[in-house]
């Protein structure tokens, strides 16, 4: 089983963040973690802070991590598809694996969080075109990294896909989508991705029910289950969890048929909680 970490809050003072971000991160890489998410959000989440806290944006956040590390993983926990044009979106992807050295994983999703768009004055289109466009930028990652000419749909018309310089990653960074719905999301996965992304928080029960709806899709297509990384995202507070409490949950995970899991933490930015990883966690779960 993989353990990654996700970075989720930016609240130092900003002369300060770069800083902080680069220990993280090399901290992050020196005890093991497989590697390092950030959200595409641009205010933080009413669920881990005040809307109004530090956030930063995605891609330039893991530029600058690809920039401090060597090994690491990086990836977006996840990207709002709505938020850019379909075409810069996979240029940046694209750019990002470059400079990381071939190490990125692409993670995108329909957007939610209506509060940042209408305060950013952002479009945020109804749920049925979300997914639209969240499908065509799928589609298109395909076709861009897959040497197509060009690609037409209902929401995207690329008359001349150029890409280079050409991804690192191979055959192209890894997509992942992001969420649980059994009738859409999990489906597009099944078509496009290399990797899910399941709230692991609902619960094992809830894992084991999604993944079982995964692998029919996958089963109804003619794919193989196998090929697509299982991921899930939970968050974790050592004052109120033991390592061995967390070993014990991440047992049942990987018995309910994840392999890799995405972390949170509210205090992230401090060294503790990642030695405790390194020391208790990674290298114990590494053969499950």
């Amino acid at each position: 089983m993989r353990i990654s970490l996700q970075i989720t809050r930016f609240n130092q003072p900003a002369e300060q963040l770069r800083h902080t971000l680069r220990s993280q991160a090399q901290l992050a890489e020196s005890v093991g973690f497989y590697g390092l998410w950030v959200m595409d959000h641009f205010y933080q989440l009413e669920f881990i802070g005040k809307v109004e806290d530090g956030m930063m944006e995605c891609f330039s956040t893991l530029g600058y991590l690809a920039a401090v590390t060597e090994k690491i993983q990086l990836g977006t926990l996840v990207v709002g598809a709505i938020y850019r044009q379909p075409g810069v979106l996979l240029k940046t992807a694209t750019s990002l694996d470059v400079l990381a050295g071939g190490r990125t994983y692409l993670g995108l999703g329909a957007a939610w969080y209506d509060k940042e768009a209408l305060g950013l004055g952002l479009r945020f289109p109804p749920l049925k075109e979300r997914f639209e466009i969240l499908e065509e930028t799928l589609q298109m990652a395909h076709a861009l990294w897959g040497g197509k000419p060009a690609f037409r749909g209902r929401h995207v018309n690329a008359q001349q896909l150029i890409c280079n310089p050409p991804p690192i990653s191979q055959p192209h960074p890894k997509l992942l989508i992001g969420g649980s719905g059994e009738h859409k999301t999990l489906k597009l996965v099944a078509q496009y991705a290399d990797a899910c992304n399941i709230f692991a928080q609902n619960g094992v029960d809830f894992v084991r029910q999604r993944l079982g709806t995964l692998r029919q899709h996958c089963e109804a297509i003619g794919r193989d289950y196998n090929s697509i990384e299982r991921t899930g995202i939970d968050i974790v507070d050592f004052s109120r969890t033991s390592p061995e409490q967390l070993l014990e949950r991440l047992h049942q995970y990987a018995t309910a048929g994840l392999q890799h899991i995405i972390f949170n933490l509210p205090n992230d930015h401090s060294p503790e909680p990642l030695e405790i990883f390194g020391k208790h966690i990674i290298s114990q779960v590494a053969d499950w």
